[in-house]
Order: structure tokens, then C-alpha cells, then sequence
């Protein structure tokens, strides 16, 4: 996660969980780039996970009404999506936006590498 104000970096972090997935570490940086903002900040949050995107600007809002449930599948990463989606609906000046993974977006990049950055730590 990273938060980028005209050029500067205002806050930063990185980290990794073993046996989890690819989603559930999207998600738990959305939830700490939210909790990283204040209430009235006016700013777009960006993630290059569609699925994450989707799931908290479409999908959840639908879940909670059916009392987060759906057709089909049962429902993945709840302990991680309503703590976002709550977050999300507390910054409502803060738009979401899906952006393609690396598509050469300087910060989108620079997400990349401290995504990974916990392997260089380890080494």
C-alpha cells in the first residue's frame, strides 16, 4: 500500500502472511490504504485487483442485503471484506478504481515491489 499526494509519498507498507491467497492480501491492503486515510480525504484509492474492486463497489452491498449471502458458492473472505466495505463507506469522498497490473504506472509499480519487498527481507 502505498498513498501518493502530488508526488509525495505519505504513507507506506508491505508485509505477507504464509498460506493465504492472492485476494486476501489485496484485500488487506485495500482495508490498511483506507485506514491510512483520513475520514474527509478526497482521493482516489486504486487497486489493481478487479475482483477486489468489484467485489466492494458492486457485489458486497448485495451480499449484506441478502444477509451476506448468494446463490450459488458461499461467500469467500467475509472477515476481511465487511471490515473494507465499512472502511470504504467511511471515506465517501474517496473513490475506488481498478487500474491494469503492470501496465507502467509509476505507482502501481512501486506497489508491486513492496508487495515483494518482504522476500528481499528475508534473503
Amino acid at each position: 500500500m502505498v498513498w501518493v499526494e502530488d508526488g509525495e509519498i505519505r504513507a507506506q507498507a508491505h508485509g505477507h502472511e504464509p498460506d493465504t491467497t492472492n485476494n486476501r492480501m489485496e484485500l488487506t491492503a485495500l482495508i490498511a490504504a483506507y485506514e491510512a486515510l483520513p475520514e474527509d480525504a478526497e482521493i482516489v484509492v486504486y487497486s489493481d485487483s478487479r475482483l477486489c474492486v468489484n467485489t466492494i463497489t458492486k457485489w458486497a452491498p448485495g451480499w449484506e442485503r441478502k444477509g451476506w449471502k448468494r446463490k450459488g458458492d458461499p461467500l469467500k473472505n467475509l472477515d476481511l471484506v465487511k471490515p473494507l466495505l465499512e472502511l470504504y463507506r467511511a471515506h465517501p469522498k474517496c473513490k475506488l478504481e481498478w487500474i491494469a497490473a503492470h501496465s507502467g504506472h509509476r505507482w502501481n509499480e512501486y506497489v508491486d515491489s513492496l508487495a515483494n519487498a518482504w522476500r528481499r527481507d528475508e534473503l
